[in-house]
């Protein structure tokens, strides 16, 4: 220590006035002169520190905030695709992947093209997006999917902005689904609700988009989308609501059918047409917003509503739709697209038919305690031109004139005295009115009256039971149900004596057709009602041809059986089935305990019949064929028959009193005699040769075993 210098040590000193003084070279070394601060405050002293804390805080919470936000939004978005990845990889490879067939639609037209109606799960045909006015797309567009044009199969701008609405609102009020989407979830998907199933629906309209243009997309759409009332595609609901081809829509139809695309139950307008039409204006209204019609077009259009058609399938031609739909596999086999069948039906008759049956029972069916009835006619080549099941299509479905078997009573004795006449009887044949006893069987007549001797043409016009049972005992009931086969009949025929009087089941359309051979002069028929059948792209599945079923009865015979059945008219028990200036046959029919009533009666022109009764086989209030089903029957062909030149039934002149004396008189001429080629001819051009018989050939009864009842047999599967 003794040879380092020693440190000086600095003493303070005093001031003057006694206090200690700081000198500057009091202070530590490299020290600076600093002026005294003023005093602070003591608002000054705590809020500073505050304002610098404050500033300091504020920058890192933003900072904190910008930093977190893009780390969940990356993880957010890692998360999504991995969910579309997870649910991607559960569906088929893209390369699999098929626009499913649109299910074919048969299109069912009248004898004039006019349309009877659509079947299938549409309901309607496809249609090109040429085929349609502009306007019928751009509608859906407008109130659906106003961004088709620009998006790219999903919408972002509009997902976000239904979001938007939605969460404002608390619920659903706006869907953020494209076009694409909705043609992808209808066409791919099930309708359960479910992140799977979105996810599903936007890959799949992606990849819509990359494969089909807008226009196809759009094309798609419109014949696949539900538009309520059974209809799915734009033609099945221009049918079903306004009754006409899609291409005739004007812009209010079309803004209405574009308006039920959202909820089609609630928006039906022929169930809820106020909530219909609401809603159309509302897309009248995004259409001129979209620039797709002119202000003025849409408040012509929304002061100019659409008229709602009844509802097609109401009416009666439905059962001919459904008729046509039972036996179309038999003629095309499976059907895998859309085609046109092109019928026998006459829709001017149809509706004739359907007014007279419908008129009839609402007019006298209380009265007579009847609530159902069927009607069916056919020309002289079994080609069915009106049909109807039943008085209300709407209400029932059930076809009486096919599907039903009911006992048809004394309308089925023209088959006893056809057997009596072709075995050597003639009309002037005397026959005894009286109590018999057949076995254990007692027939009696209805009015529990006998006349004692009668001809058989007086006996059948009086519809007397005593003569027809002894007839069939005479003849032999198995050539009574040969005879009935023979001329179409197809049902199981029991061969006893009681068949004389109708106790075997058959229906209206199999005994129509039976008595179709006395209309045309002899020749069987198969009652028919595809004509042809052809696929959208012009390639004929099936073409009727040459029915081939040749003669069944003589024309002399037939000119016989018309002597007699024209009585039935004239003097007998049909005399209300009268039509004035046209000669007419027929017969009535009314089953045991009055349960069924028949008429069933022609012209050269038509061959009709009638039935009425109850569907739980109730009695009726004795109704008869002399009555209601006589009075519809004329009612129809009254109308059938207005302006169309008067026909003789065939054989008229053949047969007479004096000529039945001749004992050769009424046997079968030989095939191709002057009478047999003048029928021939007269079927073969009735319908300007549109159908045909096959070569005259006198035919028996055969038991139903082959020939015609055989044939029938096979068709009707019995």
């Amino acid at each position: 220590m003794a040879g380092r210098k020693a440190k000086q040590r600095v003493e303070p000193r005093l001031g003057e006035s006694g206090g200690i003084r700081v000198e500057a070279r009091d202070r530590p070394a490299g020290g600076t002169s600093q002026r005294k601060p003023k005093a602070k405050t003591a608002k000054s002293r705590s809020s500073a520190p505050r304002r610098r804390k404050a500033r300091g805080s504020g920058g890192g919470f933003l900072r904190r905030t910008v930093y977190w936000g893009s780390v969940l939004a990356v993880w957010g978005l890692i998360a999504v695709v991995g969910i579309i990845a997870w649910y991607g990889v559960q569906m088929p490879p893209t390369s699999e992947w098929r626009v499913p067939e649109r299910p074919p639609n048969v299109r069912i037209l009248a004898v004039d093209g006019a349309l009877i109606g659509n079947r299938g799960d549409t309901g309607g045909q496809a249609v090109r997006l040429s085929e349609l006015p502009d306007y019928v797309p751009e509608a859906v567009i407008a109130i659906e999917d106003h961004r088709f044009r620009q998006h790219f199969g999903v919408d972002p701008i509009g997902l976000s902005r239904a979001v938007v609405r939605n969460l404002v609102s608390g619920g659903v009020v706006q869907g953020g689904s494209t076009l694409t989407q909705q043609l992808a979830k209808n066409m791919f998907l099930t309708p359960e609700r479910s992140i799977r199933r979105k996810i599903q629906e936007m890959l799949l309209a992606l990849w819509l988009e990359h494969k089909y243009s807008k226009g196809e997309i759009l094309e798609m759409y419109l014949n696949r989308v539900y538009f309520g009332g059974g209809a799915y595609g734009v033609d099945a609901a221009a049918h079903r609501f306004f009754a006409k081809d899609s291409s005739n829509l004007n812009l209010a139809e079309a803004a209405m059918l574009a308006g039920l695309v959202k909820a089609p139950s609630h928006y039906q307008p022929d169930r809820n047409f106020d909530a219909a039409e609401a809603r159309a204006r509302l897309v009248l209204d995004a259409m001129a917003r979209e620039g797709f019609v002119t202000a003025a077009q849409a408040k012509h259009a929304k002061e100019n509503p659409p008229r709602i058609a009844s509802r097609h399938r109401v009416h009666a031609e439905n059962y001919v739709a459904d008729f046509v739909m039972d036996r179309l596999p038999s003629y095309v086999g499976a059907i895998d697209e859309d085609v046109t069948v092109y019928t026998t039906i006459d829709l001017s008759l149809e509706r004739e038919a359907e007014s007279a049956l419908v008129e009839g029972l609402k007019a006298n069916g209380d009265k007579y305690g009847v609530h159902q009835g069927a009607l069916v006619a056919l020309d002289g080549t079994g080609a069915i031109r009106a049909m109807v099941g039943g008085r209300s299509y709407d209400k029932s479905q059930f076809n009486r004139a096919v599907q039903a078997k009911r006992q048809p009573g004394s309308s089925f004795k023209p088959f006893v005295y056809l057997t009596a006449l072709e075995q050597g009887l003639r009309p002037e044949t005397v026959r005894v009115d009286k109590p018999v006893r057949i076995g254990n069987w007692e027939p009696h007549n209805y009015s529990n009256k006998y006349e004692g001797p009668v001809t058989l043409k007086t006996a059948l016009a009086r519809s007397l039971n005593t003569v027809a049972a002894q007839l069939a005992a005479e003849v032999g009931p198995q050539n009574v149900v040969a005879t009935a086969h023979r001329m179409g009949i197809s049902s199981d025929l029991k061969a006893n004596a009681t068949i004389a009087l109708g106790t075997s089941e058959v229906s209206l359309l199999e005994l129509t057709g039976a008595y179709a051979p006395l209309a045309n002069g002899g020749f069987a028929v198969l009652p028919h009602a595809i004509e042809r059948v052809v696929t959208d792209d012009g390639k004929t599945l099936f073409q009727r041809s040459t029915p081939g079923l040749g003669r069944v009865v003589d024309l002399h015979t037939v000119a016989m059986m018309n002597e007699m059945m024209k009585a039935t008219l004239e003097i007998g028990t049909g005399r209300k089935a009268q039509i004035p200036g046209w000669p007419a046959g027929g017969k009535t029919g009314t089953s045991q305990d009055w349960r069924d009533a028949w008429f069933v009666g022609y012209t050269a022109n038509l061959t009709a019949g009638v039935w009425v009764g109850n569907d739980d086989n109730s009695p009726t209030k004795k109704a008869s064929g002399g009555n209601l089903p006589s009075m519809i029957w004329a009612d129809f062909m009254n109308a059938a028959h207005r302006g169309v030149a008067v026909e003789a039934l065939p054989g008229e002149g053949l047969y007479s009193p004096a000529i039945a004396q001749n004992p050769g008189a009424g046997q079968p001429s030989a095939a191709g005699s002057g009478g047999d080629a003048q029928y021939r001819d007269w079927i073969l051009n009735r319908d300007g040769d549109r159908t045909q018989t096959g070569p005259s050939r006198p035919q028996r009864g055969n038991g139903g075993q082959g020939g015609i009842g055989g044939f029938f047999g096979r068709i009707f599967g019995n």
